[in-house]
């Protein structure tokens, strides 16, 4: 809405990812082509998300989630059933609080078709699409079609030409914000290229995009563990993830407090956000 345009004020949401329903099982099993035959775990834990953000004062604007909703691929048994019930287990986050969903490599499948971003589409809601919230403007992106669009160039093409448009609004917005799946980086804007972040070439071409628009912040998952920097004035955010972890971080989601100079934002583990809520620092922000 037109009300959203403006800047009011400080306000927070939550960023979390990788909830995806089935790879616990999966890892486990060493089988992560496996789609993974029990979710159980992953939906009690996505429960303890909606409970600690539920409760949560001031509340957040929105939660947006990152990517790899489910863990079964497009086409494969259990994606159904996994879909239903991450939708079941979401259904209890607050009226008041948005779902924001990105796409990620697991809800599309690592090379997607015309026909895999439409299920996703008819399951989730559109693959990119902007929208604002007091003054700030946020992007949501399709990193599939960076990573490997080479079954649908015409689906890359649409969303390079609507992110031109994006990306040079006038007057500009008060900050610029940016969520997909994949992350530019993992710790540094020339590392080597790996399965976690996108191609250099693909890299470059963005973060040269996203400074010249003045994006502050690019949010993204994938990692299942939280890592990111702040290079020439652009941050990258990981996140680890609701679900399975990789590395040594707890389950959690990041809580993100957008001030009118800044966006400070800080992991918070599910049973720290249930138990304190967010931490003082950050909440004393918002009273600003």
């Amino acid at each position: 809405s037109n009300a959203e345009c403006e800047w009011k004020g400080p306000f927070c949401f939550i960023q979390a990812a990788d909830p995806q329903l089935g790879l616990m099982k999966a890892w486990r099993d060493g089988d992560c082509d496996g789609g993974g035959e029990e979710w159980a775990e992953e939906v009690e834990l996505t429960k303890q998300a909606v409970e600690a953000v539920n409760q949560l004062r001031p509340r957040p604007k929105f939660m947006v989630l990152c990517g790899d909703l489910v863990h079964a691929m497009p086409d494969t048994p259990f994606r159904d059933g996994q879909e239903r019930d991450l939708k079941a287990a979401l259904k209890g986050t607050d009226p008041s609080i948005p779902l924001v969903f990105v796409s990620g490599n697991h809800d599309l499948g690592n090379t997607p078709t015309p026909s895999t971003v439409e299920q996703y589409c008819n399951a989730w809601g559109d693959d990119y699409f902007s929208f604002w919230v007091g003054g700030v403007l946020c992007l949501v992106l399709n990193s599939q079609l960076f990573y490997d669009a080479s079954a649908c160039p015409q689906l890359k093409e649409a969303q390079e030409s609507w992110l031109e448009v994006q990306l040079s609004r006038d007057p500009k917005p008060k900050h610029v914000l940016v969520f997909q799946h994949i992350p530019l980086y993992l710790e540094s804007p020339d590392e080597e290229e790996q399965y976690f972040n996108l191609q250099r070439v693909v890299r470059q071409n963005l973060l040269d995009r996203f400074k010249k628009a003045g994006v502050k912040a690019v949010f993204s998952g994938h990692y299942h563990r939280n890592a990111g920097g702040c290079h020439g004035g652009l941050d990258m955010v990981v996140s680890s993830a609701i679900g399975c972890q990789l590395g040594d971080d707890t389950h959690g989601v990041r809580v993100v407090v957008v001030t009118a100079d800044s966006v400070i934002h800080r992991y918070h583990s599910l049973e720290q956000l249930r138990v304190q809520g967010m931490d003082e620092d950050l909440r004393k922000l918002l009273q600003a």
